[in-house]
């Protein structure tokens, strides 16, 4: 049984890259804004690298965050099923992403990072970063109204 609240996942293929950049910013929006008590945040991936992309590790560092412990792990159906807002990364439209959720998808169609320059990752980087800013605007803006 899942706690009250918001349910955000952030999903993608290998969970190595785009997923594990947005995780991170949403838990530093999700602390910044006092909404740990309020939005749950679970990330995966459907076929799961053994570990986040380097090029990732790299630029999320210059960003001030430290990926070298994150594993990328499988998202379940089960998972997905009680989630509110299922944020997938650009393979929802593909047969290589067969997920599925009970609650609102956003596809934002990045450019997976893993062997992309650096220039190109920190361009996905700065991409997924306004993303996530938005998307908490909403969701504070939707736990405000809640309460």
């Amino acid at each position: 049984m899942r706690s009250p609240g918001l349910r955000v996942a952030f999903v993608c293929v290998q969970n190595a890259g785009r997923s594990q950049m947005a995780t991170a910013f949403a838990e530093q929006e999700r602390g910044d804004r006092g909404l740990g008590d309020e939005v749950e945040i679970l990330t995966g991936g459907t076929q799961p690298a053994d570990h986040v992309h380097e090029v990732v590790v790299d630029v999320m560092d210059e960003a001030g965050f430290d990926l070298n412990e994150r594993t990328p792990r499988a998202i379940t159906p089960e998972e997905l099923e009680q989630t509110d807002i299922v944020v997938t990364m650009g393979c929802s439209a593909s047969n290589i992403c067969p997920a599925i959720w009970a609650g609102e998808n956003r596809d934002w169609a990045l450019d997976d990072p893993d062997g992309k320059p650096l220039e190109e990752v920190r361009e996905i980087r700065d991409a997924v970063r306004q993303r996530v800013r938005g998307l908490f605007d909403e969701i504070e803006q939707e736990v405000t109204q809640r309460v």
